[in-house]
C-alpha cells in the first residue's frame, strides 16, 4: 500500500503530472513514507503535505484545489481534522474569471452557470451545518479584507498577522514553482501561461473585479446565465 500510495502521488494527474511544481524529491518523501508505522493512507497524506509546508518553515498547511468542493465527505474521512473554508462569488463574476481558463467547463454563459450551480450545491449540501465549514464571500473578502480574515484566522485557530494583507509580496516565490506541462489532449501548457492564469496574486486586491460582470457582460449572457442558475443567486442574496 506504501509504494501505491508514493507512486500515485508522484504521478498525479495521469498524463501530465504536477509533482515538479512541489519542488519536493521523491527520494525524501519516499524516506519519509517509511518512516510511518504502521503506514496509513490519512498519514500519508500528512506526510505529503508536512513536506511540502515545512520547505516554507510553515506548521499549518492548506489545498485550495476548487473541486474539492465535490468531496467534502471523502476528505472528512481521510482527513478528519481537516476545516473547509468555501469562498461563495456572484456566479457571474466567477464565470468572467473562469472562462478564460485551460481548465474552462465552456465559454458560453449557460455552461459555466450550470457549472457554478453544481459546486455551490454540493459543497452547502455537505458543509453546511458542520462545524468544520464557513461560507466565506468573496465581496466581503475583497470589500472588508482585515475583518474577514480575522474571522477566517478564529475559525482555524490562527493568530491574525497584519502581514496577510501582502500576500503579494511572497506570491512570486511561489509561482516560480509553476512549470510548463503537457495538457491530457497533448498540448504543452508554457510557464508564461501558469504564470498569468494566476497573475492577479502577485497584485493588491482589485476592488473593480467585485460586480464586474454588471459592465463586463452582454445582456442576453447575463440572461442566459440567470436562466439556470438564477434561483440559487438570489437564495444566496445577489442581484437578479
Amino acid at each position: 500500500m506504501r509504494k501505491n500510495f508514493f507512486r500515485a502521488i508522484i504521478n498525479y494527474p495521469q498524463k501530465f503530472p504536477s509533482w515538479p511544481d512541489f519542488e519536493i524529491s521523491s527520494e525524501a518523501f519516499w524516506t519519509a513514507l517509511a518512516e510511518i508505522s504502521p503506514f496509513t493512507i490519512p498519514e500519508g497524506y500528512r506526510t505529503f503535505y508536512r513536506l511540502y509546508a515545512s520547505r516554507f518553515s510553515k506548521t499549518r498547511w492548506g489545498d485550495k484545489t476548487p473541486l474539492y468542493c465535490m468531496s467534502l465527505v471523502t476528505i472528512r474521512r481521510i482527513l478528519p481534522e481537516a476545516r473547509f473554508i468555501h469562498i461563495i462569488r456572484d456566479g457571474r463574476d466567477a464565470a468572467l474569471s473562469l472562462r478564460k481558463m485551460w481548465f474552462s467547463p465552456g465559454w458560453d454563459m449557460a455552461t459555466q452557470a450550470a457549472y457554478w450551480r453544481k459546486c455551490i450545491l454540493a459543497a452547502r449540501r455537505k458543509g453546511l451545518g458542520h462545524p468544520d465549514y464557513m461560507e466565506v464571500r468573496y465581496e466581503k473578502l475583497i470589500l472588508n479584507t482585515r475583518e474577514t480574515l480575522k474571522q477566517i484566522c478564529k475559525f482555524l485557530d490562527l493568530d491574525y498577522d497584519d502581514s496577510m494583507m501582502r500576500y503579494y509580496m511572497r506570491t512570486p516565490q511561489r509561482l516560480k514553482e509553476h512549470k510548463g506541462r503537457l495538457l491530457p489532449d497533448g498540448t504543452l501548457l508554457t510557464e508564461e501561461q501558469r504564470y498569468r492564469q494566476q497573475q492577479g496574486t502577485t497584485e493588491p486586491l482589485d476592488q473593480t473585479r467585485v460586480f464586474a460582470w454588471k459592465s463586463a457582460i452582454q445582456p442576453q449572457e447575463r440572461e442566459q446565465f440567470e436562466h439556470v442558475a438564477g434561483d440559487l443567486l438570489k437564495k444566496l442574496g445577489y442581484e437578479v
